[in-house]
């Protein structure tokens, strides 16, 4: 089962900073991830949603190689490439995969402007590594959510501040 952990920065490039942290400790085999997103709250008070992987362009990008591919067989494969490409960004837009959009933009507006989250969800990881190397940002955000244990939500709080 994953776990859930929601981080809320006043500063949106620490946000960024924590994301980076977290994926360089995934290269290291120190915590597996479904899913990291930087929510963003403009001074406007938009809500941004920053995934690492654009669904809808990589939707698109395969749909047109397979379009493409078909299309060939019927000796058109421009129109093939072009109906495969809307028919996989159609599909791309429609997936959602990991944390649920709409709970990330909820979150999103309770951040105060410029503010940022970290929405992360975490298949596994070895948890006093990973708090270990989060040190770099004690006392900068605040738990906002967790599906984490009382006793590991409590330290996670006592290095990042509540």
């Amino acid at each position: 089962m994953s776990d859930l952990i929601v981080v809320g920065f006043d500063d949106q490039a620490v946000a960024f900073e924590l994301r980076a942290a977290l994926v360089k400790m995934q290269s290291e085999y120190l915590l597996e991830m479904e899913d990291v997103v930087v929510v963003t709250k403009s001074a406007e008070g938009k809500v941004a949603l920053h995934q690492p992987v654009n669904l809808t362009a990589a939707g698109a990008a395969g749909g047109g190689m397979w379009g493409a591919l078909i299309g060939l067989l019927f000796l058109n494969p421009l129109l093939g490439a072009a109906v495969g490409a809307g028919a996989g960004a159609i599909s791309g837009k429609l997936t959602d995969i990991g944390i649920n959009d709409q709970f990330m933009k909820d979150i999103g507006t309770t951040l105060p402007d410029n503010g940022a989250a970290v929405c992360v969800l975490v298949r596994k990881m070895t948890g006093d590594k990973v708090l270990a190397g989060l040190s770099a940002f004690k006392d900068k955000g605040r738990v906002l959510q967790t599906s984490l244990t009382t006793a590991q939500e409590d330290q996670l709080k006592g290095l990042l501040g509540a």
